[in-house]
């Protein structure tokens, strides 16, 4: 997953699920007090540990003094604050050059983090959430299957009650990072007779399990980001899940929501992220290139960037109110579709010379997912409209929950999953 602020070290504001209006209830400390909070545990934070020394030291730090998720409880990184105030910490850290969660860790620290605290146990929290924050524990998430992409409900790997464990059997794919993570997060079968939403459980799956195997997937970028992972007799503890046994749909809703949070709903600054390279391009290139209508689109595309950029902050004012919702799939699919007509005018402009991409050489991402170059770039790009959930799916959830159109026909809701005609 590429996202705007990877190169920055920023990450953008990620809520967790309903509980958040029950978590605001708990702490009545005013906005403008909460606000100088806030700033002075930064200025501490400053003071006791120097940010161009240990990565680990300093983020473990951050954590302990409640400015990880602001949001969540103290003792589990936050402080029970409004999760704007987020937005400030990351700034006030960015002036100084300070290291983040956010490039190494993206997956765990947007998606796994939040739904560990909201549906975890006290245990699980405690001992999750600060290695994840200080990157010395990769996440990654394990839902996409080959036949169920979209369609993450119609996914067939089983877990099957072994004692106080979990047999699991199965295939995940393009799972991002999963060669260097230490946790994922698992959504499989639990019940076949069940309908195919109420017959999922998830859970914490150790990775280093002997039965789990990783193998990459090749981009056409010549990198390998992303893999698939075969669970053969994997074994996980029964207190390695999440919810409850046959609750696996809604606790993967709500990685799902903040994964589109945080793929398309990033508050960057003004004129950041894929339209400012190419404007930065734009400048760069021969006068003449510099042509009226070549100026002219890219005005259109800051135009489109610029708002989206604004939807997404009235959106995250929105988000603070309780759960992620179809805001996120605008914010997505915004995104998505900008970043794809961004970097494809950015090849325009460099004419003959966007066929000079390097290497294709295989390279396993270990840390920073960004582009190096606006050729790499412009195919990465291309994975944008599929990963965190279709262009055409995010169309879908916007039509019905935002528009009131009628859903799409779902004869297989109700039926038993056993009983659903399967494609292979």
């Amino acid at each position: 997953m590429k996202l705007e602020m990877l190169d920055k070290g920023q990450a953008p504001e990620v809520l967790s699920d309903s509980n958040m209006k029950e978590l605001s209830m708990k702490n009545k400390i005013s906005d403008s007090s909460a606000d100088k909070h806030v700033e002075k545990l930064v200025a501490q934070l400053l003071q006791e540990v120097d940010p161009k020394g240990d990565r680990i030291e300093f983020l473990g730090r951050q954590f302990d003094l409640g400015l990880a998720w602001v949001h969540f409880d103290e003792g589990c990184g936050g402080l029970g604050v409004s999760p704007k105030l987020q937005s400030k910490v990351a700034v006030s850290l960015s002036r100084v050059d300070a290291p983040s969660c956010w490039p190494r860790n993206p997956i765990g620290y947007g998606m796994c983090g939040p739904t560990v605290f909201t549906h975890g146990s006290e245990d699980q929290k405690r001992r999750y959430l600060r290695p994840l924050f200080t990157t010395e524990e990769i996440w990654c998430q394990l839902f996409s299957e080959p036949s169920a992409g979209s369609d993450v409900a119609g996914l067939t790997s089983r877990a099957i009650k072994d004692g106080d464990e979990w047999i699991v059997n199965g295939q995940k794919v393009w799972t991002t990072l999963a060669h260097i993570a230490r946790w994922g997060c698992l959504v499989t079968r639990t019940d076949p007779e069940a309908p195919k939403h109420k017959g999922l459980s998830y859970f914490v799956v150790d990775m280093s399990d002997p039965g789990v195997e990783v193998r990459p997937l090749r981009q056409m970028t010549g990198d390998a980001e992303f893999n698939e992972v075969y669970f053969t007799d994997a074994r996980i503890p029964d207190q390695e899940r999440l919810g409850d046994t046959g609750d696996g749909w809604r606790v993967a809703l709500t990685t799902l929501m903040n994964e589109r949070v945080a793929i398309g709903g990033s508050q960057a600054p003004r004129g950041s992220g894929a339209i400012g390279e190419a404007v930065q391009l734009w400048r760069s290139v021969d006068s003449h290139k510099k042509t009226a209508s070549s100026r002219d689109q890219l005005m259109k595309l800051w135009s489109k960037a610029e708002t989206a950029r604004l939807t997404n902050i009235r959106a995250g004012e929105n988000r603070v109110k309780g759960v992620p919702g179809p805001e996120g799939s605008t914010g997505k699919l915004a995104f998505a579709e900008n970043n794809k007509e961004i970097y494809a005018f950015m090849m325009q402009l460099l004419g003959a010379d966007g066929m000079l991409y390097g290497s294709y050489d295989l390279e396993r991402s270990s840390t920073s997912m960004s582009s190096k170059t606006p050729q790499q770039a412009f195919l990465r790009s291309r994975a944008n409209s599929i990963e965190g959930g279709t262009s055409e799916v995010m169309r879908n959830i916007l039509g019905e929950r935002v528009l009131g159109l009628p859903g799409d026909v779902r004869t297989d809701k109700d039926v038993p999953f056993n009983e659903v005609p399967q494609s292979r």
